[in-house]
């Protein structure tokens, strides 16, 4: 078990609630006053998302579904399990999915395609507050992110460690001791 003494600050407060500020400029340029519906993939999202939708001025709607893609204890199974992920009607409809942090890409490919798959949406974009391109495993970029990071453990603003750490008000990191 780590503790919150084991990470190291990668980004503040501060910093995250700026670049989260620059997201909601973006998205009310790019919808206007058009109708918007967040899909936040739960837990690590919540967060992100409802600082978010602070900034957002045009009518929106959040739902919520639960993915799951992390099988050992610091890295990414590549396989995605859809505990719940029951959505209204989609069809013509601006979509944003928020996630937390997009690395091989398995997850996003997936939640895509389940809704392009099903629905017949307005506009569907992708929003991550962290993008690891460095683990990438599937062509895939989010659409509006908010931090580039490297291949680290990270902690904090929704991120967890074995459920824990999620209410950390920054995002950390572990550094991994090589065996």
């Amino acid at each position: 078990m780590i503790k919150e003494t084991d990470l190291n600050i990668l980004f503040e407060e501060k910093l995250i609630q700026q670049k989260i500020s620059e997201l909601g400029n973006k998205l009310n340029k790019e919808y206007g006053d058009e109708i918007l519906y967040l899909i936040c993939v739960l837990k690590g999202s919540v967060m992100f998302l409802v600082d978010l939708s602070k900034h957002l001025k045009m009518p929106l709607r959040m739902e919520f579904i639960r993915l799951s893609s992390y099988g050992s204890e610091f890295t990414s199974s590549g396989k995605v399990n859809a505990v719940d992920i029951s959505l209204p009607d989609l069809n013509e409809k601006n979509v944003l999915i928020v996630e937390d942090i997009i690395d091989t890409g398995h997850t996003a490919k997936f939640l895509i395609d389940f809704i392009k798959h099903n629905f017949k949406t307005k506009s569907l974009k992708f929003c991550s507050l962290l993008d690891k391109k460095v683990k990438r495993e599937v062509e895939i970029d989010p659409d509006y992110y908010a931090f580039e990071v490297d291949d680290k453990f990270l902690v904090g603003y929704g991120l967890d460690y074995d459920g824990y750490y999620r209410n950390l008000p920054y995002i950390g990191y572990v550094e991994l001791k090589e065996e």
